[in-house]
């Protein structure tokens, strides 16, 4: 499940892998203008896919690992529990900056160290056990929110190399609650000049 440049990396290794089978793609829909289509790849490659972009549309009983990669839709309790596993990859270094927009806080926050984090997949908003993350600079005086978001593009599938072969053997450690960072899509008026990709753009928007 989900959308973009890193969503279609990992369904190629999946797709590619020996030991994988790729089952199904459900992408975000409306998928971003700005972001390569999932939808488009999984079609020419003859993969299963969810047209309708809603979860719910698939029958997981019989998947062994369901993967959302910047999927928009918060995964209802009783659906996960159908699950064997679903995992998610986060682009935060939680529990830091759960939530929205996490590269834009980060930077808003001036903060010098990001991550990404892959976590398994509770009821709550990115609040599941860890599995791995991976943590890097960032440098708020002069990168832009779009610098950080590919960055973290290709930090985010190292993560994902190194850790799905070994996922099994992963005890996940269960997030400090004490250290949570949140923000929901109704504190975006707060990011200011970080609200989009560029300053710019975010200074053309709130003109």
């Amino acid at each position: 499940m989900g959308k973009g440049k890193l969503a279609i990396r990992i369904c190629q290794w999946f797709y590619d892998s020996e030991l994988h089978d790729l089952v199904i793609v459900v992408p975000v829909i409306p998928e971003p203008v700005w972001a390569p289509s999932l939808m488009e790849w999984a079609i020419a490659r003859d993969v299963p896919t969810v047209r309708t972009g809603k979860y719910s549309d698939v029958v997981p009983e019989n998947i062994d690992l369901v993967m959302s990669v910047f999927y928009d839709k918060i995964i209802r309790k009783r659906y996960i529990e159908r699950c064997n596993r679903i995992i998610n990859l986060h682009n935060s270094p939680l529990p830091h900056y759960r939530g929205v927009s996490p590269i834009n806080w980060a930077l808003k926050d001036e903060r010098y160290e990001h991550g990404v984090t892959i976590h398994d997949v509770t009821p709550g908003i990115d609040d599941g056990p860890i599995i791995g993350q991976l943590k890097y600079s960032i440098y708020p005086e002069h990168d832009e929110v779009v610098d950080v978001y590919n960055r973290a593009l290709e930090y985010g599938f190292s993560l994902f190399v190194n850790t799905l072969p070994i996922i099994d053997k992963i005890i996940p450690r269960v997030q400090d609650e004490s250290d949570v960072i949140y923000h929901g899509s109704e504190d975006n008026h707060l990011l200011g000049n970080r609200r989009f990709f560029t300053k710019e753009i975010s200074n053309r928007n709130n003109s």
